[in-house]
């Protein structure tokens, strides 16, 4: 089983239910990984504290150009939508920082003078945690291909036990990327007006990709019950609710995990997942 916890906005508490989640599961007896692919900011190993077995270089092809074959005709940079590769005096100028990869330039070059390079973009980093399986990718500074660094990420998705994916926040293409393919979607919100309006664009989001889900409220008892009036507007269900707990706060502030400082919370975390496969059985 493949769960993505995802949220439209940041600072929500997606990696709270996450890595709490995937070590309830632990404990339950169950063999769970945990990958984090909010590659930009990752931090679920911040609580899970793994031992690392091997760290790999991503990287993506990027064109390199062959200049004793190019005769400067310029289709390259006309069908580059990112001025990755553009022709200044029929001479071509490469800006790999730009590259989407998509490897139109290649395929368009008339004379085969564009050729693809490989380019380092981020690290995967893999291993352990006191039996959870462990795995994230972090973006390089300065590179812009979050969805690369997440698909090597997701290659590593073991399809015999219990997957928790910690996508990035909000709606754009790494989160799509993060969360295409799951089996369920956790949806983690917080009961504010930012909360709300980001939860409706997500929901929109897992609606168009025809993923079932449900949501998570965490610091439940701030705010008001608008999120929970539009969930019922929407018939959406709401799976958990985690009230704003100063003995969480302070936990999660020293990098402890919830279920480490109040183990009760382990069974409300093991009934979001019995909840989940019942909603997967009806579906």
């Amino acid at each position: 089983m493949k769960i993505a916890i995802a949220s439209g906005k940041g600072g929500t508490g997606k990696t709270t239910i996450a890595t709490n989640l995937a070590v309830s599961l632990l404990h339950a007896g169950q063999r769970v990984q945990y990958l984090d692919c909010d590659a930009e900011e990752p931090n679920g190993h911040i609580f899970l504290k793994p031992l690392i077995d091997s760290t790999e270089e991503i990287t993506v092809g990027v064109p390199e150009v062959d200049m004793a074959k190019c005769t400067g005709c310029g289709k390259c940079g006309r069908l580059c939508q990112y001025s990755a590769i553009i022709c200044l005096k029929d001479k071509p100028l490469v800006f790999e920082q730009l590259c989407h990869s998509c490897g139109g330039c290649m395929a368009v070059c008339p004379e085969g003078a564009v050729i693809e390079k490989q380019r380092k973009i981020g690290i995967a980093e893999f291993g352990t945690s006191n039996g959870v399986y462990f795995g994230h990718g972090r973006l390089d500074i300065g590179a812009i291909q979050t969805p690369a660094v997440i698909k090597y990420v997701k290659k590593r998705i073991k399809n015999d036990i219990i997957n928790i994916i910690d996508a990035p926040p909000g709606t754009s293409c790494p989160v799509i990327e993060a969360i295409k393919g799951s089996d369920f979607v956790i949806l983690v919100t917080e009961p504010t007006p930012f909360g709300l309006n980001d939860l409706a664009l997500a929901v929109g989001m897992v609606r168009e990709l025809k993923l079932p889900f449900a949501v998570a409220i965490n610091r439940s008892d701030i705010g008001n019950d608008a999120v929970l009036q539009y969930c019922h507007q929407e018939n959406i269900e709401v799976l958990v609710q985690i009230p704003n707990d100063r003995k969480i706060a302070e936990n999660y502030s020293r990098g402890v995990m919830i279920v480490e400082a109040m183990p009760d919370y382990k069974e409300k975390f093991l009934k979001l997942y019995e909840d989940i496969e019942k909603r997967m059985k009806i579906n």
